[in-house]
């Protein structure tokens, strides 16, 4: 079976297929397609795993739930969490402590005034007033509100921070620069947002742990993302795709390109991959 147009495939078979949600695997309004489904499936029905690794927190996992294999895993927060959807607990967690997070809130109030905070935990989220994220679930019902100092000791998977006026670029210079080593600056696309995982939390780091706990090496993992913070993990993998859609840094270093979410890139690459070693894998209609 010939390669779809503008896709190469990788030599060999993978272990793992492991993709970034928002911006690759689903499409734009946040749903998996019927051909994107269908194929996941295939592949896990011939052996080839597939894992989701995603900035989402925890509470935003439910909509995929059908779609994640038997182990019932997704790596979640950009790291932060690893998560059973099956069973609907986190099975672990590697975040900031109170004291790291209220350390950093300060210095970042000092650096940016207008600076708002939220801090996403297992248990949800807390969130201040003043907080301005542009995203239709990031204010849920049963939200702890107020300001950050009243943080309980949970642990935090992620720091939030917006600050109105800025521009994206703008905004994630001034919250790395006051950052630096105390944590991870991610950037997922999501606008007028910072993410601020801790020191050594990434996508790339809880991956490379799943995959040694479960055997598989670097090199038998394929990646898919579209945002910068995909890219320790597209870096760390055998081979990694960016989806025509992706940020400009990430098509410079992903070894491999794919057709947009929209038009099923993911699943364009699965049926490529399936038709090497099972040539009646059929195509599902896109919706």
């Amino acid at each position: 079976m010939a390669d779809p147009p503008g896709v190469t495939l990788p030599s060999g078979r993978p272990a793992l297929l492991a993709s970034d949600l928002d911006g690759t695997l689903l499409r734009e309004d946040g749903s998996i397609s019927a051909r994107t489904r269908a194929a996941i499936h295939a592949a896990q029905e011939v052996g080839i795993g597939v894992l989701f690794v995603t900035a989402r927190p925890p509470r935003w996992l439910a909509s995929v739930a059908d779609a994640v294999g038997g182990h019932g895993t997704v790596i979640a927060g950009n790291g932060a969490w690893v998560y059973d959807v099956h069973g609907r607990r986190v099975t672990q967690e590697r975040g900031f402590d109170r004291t790291q997070v209220l350390g950093l809130v300060r210095r970042l109030r000092r650096a940016l005034p207008d600076v708002g905070f939220a801090a996403e935990r297992a248990s949800g989220p807390h969130i201040e007033a003043v907080f301005h994220a542009r995203h239709p679930e990031s204010d849920p019902a049963g939200a702890v509100a107020g300001p950050i100092e009243g943080l309980s000791g949970e642990t935090v998977g992620k720091l939030l921070a917006t600050a109105p006026g800025l521009s994206d670029d703008e905004l994630l210079a001034r919250v790395g620069a006051v950052v630096g080593s105390g944590g991870v600056l991610a950037y997922s696309g999501a606008p007028g947002l910072a993410e601020i995982s801790a020191p050594g939390v990434t996508k790339a780091a809880a991956l490379a742990r799943w995959c040694a706990a479960h055997g598989i090496p670097a090199g038998a993992v394929w990646a898919f993302g579209d945002m910068p913070n995909d890219l320790p993990m597209l870096r760390w993998a055998g081979a990694s795709f960016a989806v025509a859609n992706a940020h400009a840094d990430v098509h410079n270093e992903a070894t491999h390109r794919c057709p947009s979410n929209e038009n099923d890139g993911v699943a364009q690459v699965v049926e490529a991959l399936l038709g090497r070693f099972t040539p009646r894998v059929q195509r599902v209609t896109r919706e």
